[in-house]
């Protein structure tokens, strides 16, 4: 009988514990905003009673009709039940970069730069995606 212990490296440990931190933080969040708009403790940018009317529209033509923030203009409507809940997302969505700039310097300690080039090239590609500079999709 054979055993076949696979080693784990540093990073992939330091990856997955703020992968996991910042999942649950994050849908904790989630689920208290969520909570927060359902019982209208915040006013909402598009009452309840009124988002069914806007189901079906396009996400264009949901912006224009409703003159709704667009990109990281969500920012200034935080004080509002539904836009609230981007908190949340925003955290989820921020977590690989986190991830990566916490493996950085162990990889740098290795020489391992292949790695640190990936790593370094997807925090940028991801920063500058997040910050609106890169633009895809035709929105």
């Amino acid at each position: 009988m054979t055993s076949d212990k696979t080693k784990v490296s540093e990073e992939q440990i330091t990856y997955a514990n703020i992968l996991n931190i910042g999942m649950s933080v994050g849908f904790v969040i989630l689920c208290i905003t969520f909570l927060l708009y359902v019982f209208g403790v915040f006013p909402s940018f598009v009452p309840i009673e009124e988002l069914s009317r806007h189901w079906g529209k396009k996400v264009h033509q949901f912006n224009h009709d409703l003159q709704a923030p667009t990109g990281w203009n969500w920012v200034h409507f935080i004080g509002k039940g539904d836009y609230l809940n981007f908190i949340g997302v925003a955290i989820l969505a921020g977590l690989t970069i986190v991830c990566y700039l916490a493996i950085l310097p162990a990889l740098l300690r290795k020489k391992d730069m292949p790695y640190v080039i990936i790593a370094i090239a997807e925090v940028l590609v991801l920063t500058l995606a997040a910050s609106g500079v890169l633009r895809a999709g035709g929105h």
